[in-house]
């Protein structure tokens, strides 16, 4: 039988400017609307653990069940990793005291493990084989290590630093600026920059949306939590809607070296 270009296909979007815009603004989102469930609603960081994660778990199943890309249901699944991974952040850096540094280094060993044990049993850990259950099942792990890891890193620069939350998004910022000039400047692995990006935006999204909502006398603009999660969950929604996307083709991005 004879094979389509579409057997070969991701599951997972192909990485352009449009993944990147869309993924800034959903880990943005993941910052807001985790604050607005756990701090606006006073549920806490437990029960809102709770929460995104159920809804994370759900839809990484869906996800997993789809035979092929599916923007909107992608899209859900990493707006809800980055939710959970605000509360998850929050309830152990506060809540269990761990602290920013020590939740960092924790989850920064954890992402670490996801992505070697990845590379250990399947020789790639680039988004575009990610068409198995298998590779998902490793995706997600690391997807979700990620995003937590971001958010305590996006507290840990803007707070124990002292730079704020704009100090904080201008490093996260200038950190991406230099990804993208190795990205075309460079022969540097395209898997490693890939992950090393995908690190870096959530912190980014994290310190713009505490940005928005934290009070004035913290640094922030006191914007409504649950006002500025429904305008950045509406940007998201019209980007999917309007901006092309594709799943990504096995072979296009270099392997880790």
């Amino acid at each position: 039988m004879r094979r389509t270009a579409e057997d070969f296909a991701s599951k997972v979007p192909e990485v352009t400017f449009v993944f990147w815009l869309i993924k800034v603004a959903a880990t943005t989102l993941g910052e807001t609307g985790g604050d607005s469930v756990t701090m606006t609603m006073h549920l806490g960081y437990l029960i809102g653990t709770a929460i995104f994660l159920t809804a994370f778990v759900v839809l990484v199943g869906v996800q997993i069940a789809a035979k092929k890309f599916h923007p909107v249901i992608y899209w859900a699944v990493i707006v809800a990793s980055t939710t959970a991974g605000t509360t998850m952040a929050d309830f152990a850096d506060r809540s269990l005291g761990i602290g920013y540094t020590g939740g960092s280094s924790i989850l920064f060993v954890c992402l670490m493990a996801a992505l070697g044990l990845w590379y250990w049993s399947l020789g790639s850990i680039s988004v575009e084989t990610v068409g198995t259950p298998k590779v998902e099942a490793f995706y997600w792990a690391a997807i979700t290590f990620s995003q937590t890891l971001g958010t305590a890193l996006g507290d840990w620069i803007a707070d124990t630093t002292g730079l704020g939350y704009e100090g904080g998004a201008l490093v996260f910022a200038a950190g991406l600026a230099v990804l993208a000039v190795a990205y075309y400047r460079t022969n540097v692995s395209r898997v490693l920059l890939f992950w090393a990006a995908f690190i870096l935006t959530r912190p980014l999204g994290a310190t713009v949306g505490d940005f928005l909502d934290k009070p004035v006398n913290h640094g922030g603009l006191a914007l409504s939590r649950p006002i500025a999660s429904a305008v950045i969950a509406v940007f998201i929604i019209a980007c999917i809607a309007v901006l092309p996307q594709r799943a990504g083709r096995p072979g296009q991005a270099e392997t880790v070296r």
